[in-house]
């Protein structure tokens, strides 16, 4: 069934339920566990929206869009090529993607996010799907003049970890056929990238399986599924966002 959740903030208290065209529908419980609606609704307007989940980890995938490989003139890589980002960089829709403190070329990377509902570990790819609570939008910021700046150390967890360089939401939507969808990202106003799901190396029930054969996969964890054609530079002051349909449209706003 397709339902839109959020996490939110409203009254000085931390709660959680679905979206309903402009208004909220309270639940109890937890999100990715058993939870129950309390009969309680309000307009979204009154409440914050906080990150539609608090990830143990986020796992960012590198390489798994075949356009943006040929375009790199990169090789089909044979497992998932990713990197973990770090707590501070989550960040919510809304929030400000915050500029590093000298000056550097930050870029937009505009993903799917896979969010696990269910714990797995060493999962078979044919269970993979029922441990996938959902989907939602992702922005991958980047650091990039950090990256290969040191010779001898390609710098991912830097480039990548800063604060606020994780926006994700502004919803995490359940009942999608992640095969249909597409990312777009667009650059104050503008449309920068417009690209399908489809062309992924590596569906999202291979991803979740061959990931949870490395490390086990918590309620609430994001795999992000890497990006394709598209990503550019940001200046202080850019609004960037990331819609995909059935999700919604993540919005932020890069640096005052």
């Amino acid at each position: 069934m397709h339902q839109r959740w959020i996490r939110y903030e409203l009254e000085g208290r931390v709660g959680f339920g679905t979206l309903e065209g402009d208004r909220v529908h309270e639940h109890r419980g937890e999100l990715f566990g058993e939870s129950a609606p309390t009969g309680r609704t309000f307009p979204l307007e009154e409440a914050r929206l906080l990150a539609p989940t608090q990830p143990s980890k986020v796992v960012a995938m590198w390489n798994n869009f075949g356009e943006l490989r040929a375009k790199l003139a990169l090789p089909m890589p044979e497992e998932p090529l990713y990197l973990l980002k770090s707590p501070n960089s989550w960040a919510a829709h809304g929030d400000t993607i915050v500029p590093p403190r000298r000056e550097a070329k930050v870029v937009f990377e505009g993903e799917l996010g896979i969010v696990i509902g269910k714990a797995c570990s060493a999962v078979p790819e044919d269970e993979a799907l029922a441990h996938v609570f959902g989907y939602t939008c992702g922005n991958d910021v980047t650091v990039a003049d950090i990256l290969f700046r040191d010779a001898s150390f390609a710098q991912w967890t830097r480039a990548k970890g800063l604060d606020n360089f994780c926006p994700m939401g502004p919803v995490i939507a359940t009942g999608l056929d992640p095969t249909s969808l597409r990312v777009k990202t667009l650059l104050d106003g503008q449309v920068r990238q417009d690209y399908a799901i489809s062309d992924m190396t590596f569906s999202v029930q291979r991803l979740v399986s061959l990931i949870s054969f490395d490390m086990t996969l918590l309620p609430g964890d994001v795999i992000l599924c890497g990006t394709s054609v598209g990503v550019g530079s940001m200046k202080p002051g850019s609004l960037v966002e990331v819609e995909i349909d059935g999700i919604g449209r993540l919005t932020n706003r890069y640096g005052a």
